[in-house]
């Protein structure tokens, strides 16, 4: 399940783990504490039918909610909140890469990526002094 779930996506599961929490509550505090006295078989039955059926229908929906974010998540470029229509936005996975790279110690992307820089920033100001005249 590790394999499957990610940190990032178990936390966004998490939204469904209160619901499930409350309805075991809910479960158990029927089970034990019989509120409304005198229900008989068929009433029971209905009763933990009303709480068992969203719980089941709850715990699939998470799991298979889970299964695609995951899946999603590795078959297209994830960008952090607000940025997926920026240009020139790094995705996820490239700044966990430069992350590391500066960890390592490996600074030899960074220097590519400050020359590409520094030729794009010429190129602009060429540009723009053409367009004054």
């Amino acid at each position: 399940m590790a394999e499957i779930f990610d940190r990032d996506t178990l936390l966004d599961l998490t939204v469904n783990a209160i619901p499930l929490g409350i309805i075991l509550f809910f479960v158990a505090v029927f089970v034990l504490v019989d509120p409304f006295g005198g229900l008989d078989f068929y009433g029971r039955v209905l009763q933990m039918g009303l709480l068992a059926f969203p719980f089941v229908a709850l715990a699939i929906l998470t799991y298979v909610s889970g299964k695609a974010i995951a899946g999603d998540e590795k078959r297209a470029s994830v960008f952090f909140q607000g940025q997926a229509t920026m240009e020139d936005a790094q995705t996820k996975h490239e700044a966990e890469a430069a992350i590391e790279a500066e960890e390592n110690g490996d600074v030899a992307g960074d220097d590519e990526t400050d020359a590409g820089d520094e030729a794009d920033d010429d190129a602009e100001t060429d540009a723009g002094d053409a367009d004054e005249e």
